[in-house]
C-alpha cells in the first residue's frame, strides 16, 4: 500500500500520512482480498473487527471527504461512490462503514474551522450516528443539554465522533422556525459520551455494528452543533448544498451487485444441471440471467452517475440544481438500491439450492444485505411518494430538507 511519513500541512494541521486520491484507490484495491477473506468474521462479530478498522484507517479510506485545506483529499461525490463501490464489491460492511464514517469531513464543513479542528484533530477519524431528530436538545448557557435514543449508529463501535439529531427546546418547549417547523439541529460529541446498546441483530449488513445509542443530559457546546437548513461554513463544491451525505450510499448496492455477478460467474463454472447433465453455462435460462443482471445494474449505474455528475457540475458553476436534477439525485439512489436487489434475487434463484449456504458462498449474504439496504431511507420505495409530491408540487407535499 502507498504510505508516507506523517507531517503537518501548511496551516500546521496534523494531517497524518499524506495520501492522494490515486493512492487511496490503490490502497483500497490492495485490501480487497483481505476484506473479502474477513467477511465471515465480520458477520460473526456484527461489527468491523479492530484489525479491519486499523487497516482501513491506515489506507486513508475514512479521510476521503476531509478538506484539502487540512491536507485531506476532498473526494468529489463521484469519487466517493467509486471508492465505496470498490470496497463493497469485496465486503458490504466495509463499504457501508466507510460510506458512513467518512461523514467526518462533510460535517466538519458545517462547523467553524477552529471547532472542527478540535473535534477532528486527525484526518482518519470516523463519525457514526443518526442525524434525523430523534433526540431533544435543551438550550443552556454555551450550548445544549442533549438527551435521547437514536438508531442505526453504523460503525459506532469504532467511531471517534457520534452525531445525534435533535429538536431544539428552550424553557421546556420546542423552538419553531417560522412559527411552524420544529428546529432540527445535529449534535456532535465524542463517541465515549454515548451509551451503545447491543441491538444490531439483523437480516443483513450484519457486520456494520449499526447499534442504537443513547445519552442523558449530555452537554454539547454550541460550536459542536450544526443545521442542514443553514449554509455550510466552508467553501467548496462538496458543501455547496446540504445533501452530500446521501448520494454516496449508492456505492454499496453497486459494489455488492457487481461482486454477486462475479460470484455467479465463478459458481457457474463446472456446475452441471441434474438430471440432464448439461453444463449450466450452456443453459438458456442461465445465459438470460447473467445478461439481464448486467442490463439492470448497468442501467442503474448510468442513472446514478449521470444524476450525480449533473448535480455536481451545476454546483461547480455556483448554480442551483433544477427541480428535475434534485429529483433525479434522490430517485437514482432508490433505483440503484432496488435494482441491485433485483439483480441479486435473479442470480440467487438461478443458482438454486447452492445459493442458500451461509458459509459456502457470499450469495446468501448479498441477498440479506440487499433486503436490509432497501429498508434504509435512501432505498425505500415509500420515499417515491415524497419525490413525486415534490415533482408535482402537490398541495400536501412535505418533502425532505435534504432533497
Amino acid at each position: 500500500m502507498a504510505a508516507a511519513s506523517a507531517s503537518p500541512n501548511e496551516s500546521g494541521y496534523p494531517a497524518g500520512p499524506p495520501l492522494s486520491a490515486a493512492e487511496i484507490f490503490t490502497n483500497a484495491r490492495a485490501l480487497s482480498g483481505y476484506f473479502k477473506e474477513q467477511s465471515q468474521a465480520i458477520d460473526d462479530a456484527r461489527r468491523l473487527p479492530d484489525e479491519v478498522v486499523a487497516r482501513a484507517r491506515a489506507a486513508g479510506l475514512f479521510r476521503i471527504a476531509m478538506p484539502k485545506i487540512w491536507g485531506g483529499p476532498e473526494f468529489s461525490t463521484i469519487e466517493q461512490v467509486e471508492l465505496i463501490e470498490e470496497l463493497s464489491r469485496a465486503n458490504s460492511a466495509v463499504g457501508w462503514c466507510v460510506m458512513i464514517g467518512c461523514d467526518s469531513g462533510i460535517y466538519s464543513g458545517y462547523l467553524d474551522d477552529g471547532a472542527a479542528r478540535r473535534l477532528y484533530p486527525r484526518l482518519d477519524m470516523v463519525t457514526a450516528g443518526w442525524v434525523w431528530p430523534a433526540g431533544r436538545a435543551e438550550r443552556v448557557a454555551g450550548g445544549y443539554k442533549v438527551s435521547g435514543q437514536w438508531m442505526f449508529g453504523s460503525g459506532i463501535t469504532h467511531a471517534d465522533v457520534v452525531s445525534a439529531g435533535c429538536i431544539v427546546h428552550e424553557n421546556g418547549a420546542p423552538v419553531k422556525d417560522g412559527g411552524q417547523t420544529p428546529r432540527w439541529r445535529v449534535m456532535l460529541a465524542p463517541a465515549s459520551a454515548f451509551e451503545i446498546q447491543d441491538t444490531w441483530h439483523t437480516t443483513g449488513l450484519r457486520g456494520t455494528g449499526s447499534n442504537h445509542y443513547r445519552a442523558a443530559d449530555l452537554f454539547v457546546p454550541e460550536e459542536n452543533s450544526f443545521s442542514f437548513t443553514e449554509p455550510a461554513k466552508r467553501p467548496g463544491t462538496l458543501w455547496a448544498r446540504n445533501n452530500a451525505i446521501l448520494p454516496k450510499g449508492s456505492g454499496v448496492p453497486l459494489g455488492v451487485a457487481r461482486g454477486t455477478i462475479d460470484l455467479f460467474r465463478e459458481m457457474i463454472q463446472g456446475k452441471i444441471e441434474f438430471p440432464s447433465g448439461r453444463p449450466y453455462r450452456n443453459l438458456g435460462r442461465i445465459q438470460s440471467a447473467i445478461a439481464e443482471a448486467e442490463m439492470l445494474i448497468g442501467a442503474a449505474r448510468s442513472y446514478t452517475f449521470a444524476s450525480i455528475e449533473r448535480h455536481w457540475q451545476r454546483m461547480e458553476r455556483h448554480e442551483e440544481p433544477t427541480e428535475q436534477e434534485r429529483a433525479d439525485l434522490w430517485l437514482s439512489n432508490i433505483n440503484v438500491c432496488q435494482s441491485a436487489r433485483q439483480v441479486i434475487r435473479l442470480l440467487f434463484d438461478s443458482i438454486g439450492g447452492g445459493a442458500i449456504y451461509t458459509r459456502n458462498s457470499a450469495m446468501d449474504r448479498a441477498l440479506r444485505d440487499a433486503e436490509t439496504w432497501c429498508q434504509h431511507i435512501i432505498g425505500q420505495r415509500r420515499t417515491l411518494e415524497m419525490v413525486g409530491g415534490f415533482m408535482l408540487k402537490s398541495d400536501d407535499a412535505k418533502g425532505s430538507p435534504l432533497l
